[in-house]
Order: C-alpha cells, then sequence, then structure tokens
C-alpha cells in the first residue's frame, strides 16, 4: 500500500515537473524574441534525471516535486535577468526617442521661423512691386500730361487782325492806320504768352517789291515796340513782296497784314 502511494507521488511530481519545464521555455523564447539584445537565448533546463541534483533521499522525494526556493530561484533567474535588460533598453530607447523627438520639434521651429519669415519677405516685395506700379503709372500720367502740354505750346490760335495799307511808294504810317494798331495793341498790355505776326506785301517785282513791304513792316513794328513797348521777341516780320493769295487781285501800292496769335494754354499756367 506504501508502495502505491509512493508510485502515485511519484507520478504526480513527474507530471508538475513537465509542466513546469515547458513554461520556463516558453517564457523564455518570448522574452528572448521581445528584445533587441545579443544575449543568448535562455539556456534549457539540461536535467537528465528526476531528482536534477538533489540528493535522492526520502525527504527530496517528498519536497523535490513542489518547487523550493532554490529551485524557483535557478529558474527564474535568466528571466529576471532579460527582464532587466529588457528594461535598460526600453530606457535607453525612451531617451533617444526624447532625445529624437526634441531635435525634431527644433527643426519643426526653426522651418517654421524661416518659413514665417520668408512670407514676411515675399510680403514686402509685393508691396514693394505694388508701390513701383503705383509710382509707375503716375509717372506715366504725368509725362502724358507733360506730353499733352509741351504739343499744345505751339498751338496758338488767332484773335486779333488787321490790315494797315500804304499809297504806292510810301512806308509812312496815317493817323487811320495807327489808330487801328493803337486798337490791337492796348488789349496786349501785361499780357504773355503770345506772338504778333507782320507780313508785309508790296506791288511791283522781284527784289525791289521785296525791299519795300520790309520798309512797310518795320514801320508798323516800331510803333507797335516804341508807342505800345511790346518787346521785340514777340514780334515775327515776314516780307511777302508781292505774293498774292489765289483769287487776289494783285496790290496797287501796299499792305500789312498784323496777326496777334495767343496760346491759352501757356496763359493758364503763367497765371
Amino acid at each position: 500500500m506504501k508502495r502505491l502511494i509512493l508510485l502515485l507521488t511519484a507520478l504526480v511530481s513527474l507530471s508538475i515537473y513537465g509542466a513546469a519545464q515547458q513554461t520556463d521555455t516558453n517564457t523564455g523564447s518570448s522574452a528572448g524574441g521581445q528584445t533587441a539584445s545579443d544575449r543568448a537565448p535562455i539556456p534549457a533546463d539540461t536535467s537528465k534525471d528526476f531528482w536534477d541534483g538533489d540528493d535522492p533521499n526520502f525527504a527530496n522525494l517528498i519536497t523535490h516535486p513542489f518547487a523550493s526556493k532554490k529551485y524557483v530561484q535557478r529558474h527564474t533567474q535568466p528571466i529576471r535577468d532579460r527582464l532587466n535588460e529588457l528594461d535598460q533598453l526600453t530606457s535607453e530607447s525612451s531617451a533617444q526617442i526624447k532625445d529624437v523627438d526634441a531635435r525634431a520639434q527644433h527643426g519643426i521651429q526653426l522651418a517654421s521661423e524661416k518659413t514665417s519669415l520668408a512670407d514676411q519677405h515675399a510680403a514686402d516685395a509685393v508691396n514693394k512691386a505694388q508701390l513701383a506700379q503705383t509710382a509707375a503709372t503716375l509717372a506715366s500720367t504725368r509725362v502724358g500730361d507733360t506730353e499733352q502740354k509741351i504739343s499744345n505750346l505751339d498751338q496758338y490760335h488767332g484773335t486779333a487782325q488787321t490790315e494797315i495799307h500804304f499809297r504806292p511808294g510810301q512806308s509812312v504810317l496815317s493817323k487811320n492806320a495807327k489808330d487801328a494798331l493803337d486798337q490791337m495793341a492796348v488789349p496786349l498790355k501785361d499780357q504773355h504768352s503770345y506772338v504778333v505776326e507782320v507780313r508785309g506785301f508790296s506791288s511791283g517785282k522781284g527784289q525791289a517789291a521785296a525791299a519795300a513791304s520790309r520798309r512797310m513792316a518795320d514801320s508798323v513794328v516800331r510803333y507797335l515796340v516804341l508807342t505800345h513797348q511790346i518787346p521785340v521777341y514777340r514780334i515775327y516780320v515776314m516780307s511777302m513782296g508781292n505774293a498774292t493769295a489765289p483769287g487776289q487781285t494783285r496790290l496797287t501800292g501796299g499792305r500789312v497784314d498784323v496777326s496777334v496769335l495767343k496760346n491759352d494754354l501757356v496763359g493758364a499756367v503763367q497765371r
């Protein structure tokens, strides 16, 4: 009977021992696969007999199947070593991750600052381009206005005209001629932007007619300058000789056409 009890006890112990060995092997394999360590896997149990190093006596036969403290330490120490190594690797990885994250955040911040600076420079460039475009448009407008004004500087139009007639061979002004010149010249006092065109015509031919028309025109000019103080540079004299316009009859004496030409644009600017 005692032998039967001992045999059953031994069978139960063998079953428990085998299950424990299988659990230790699985745990070791799992721990080794989850770490990045170069250490060798947890060595498998190399016991070849039931006693596993214990003395083959009755006391060990009773206590051996139940894991003793030494037994547990012997089989769990490799697992503890790997767990400690795993904790160390995890701590190192966490520190590296924090370092990489800090550098990434710093790089992102620098990139953001450079992007903001680039955006600011782009905005400044756009503002300067708009200012330049506005200035160019304003300059173009002013140039157009100036060109228009310049083109209008020589746009004179007649405001007064009279004819001074002379007898053949004479160049002295008559009273009627002086009255006509007075009526034309008085409104020109203190005026600007005008010219007086004096054209002399005479009967005859060739150089004699040209000289006679010049003498009559000069008498008109002298009267305007000496009597009404009209500047000489405002008087334009032409000796036309015996030239006549189509449809006109030839002169029997002499004639001087006097015209006042004004430029209203120049007068407005001067005022």
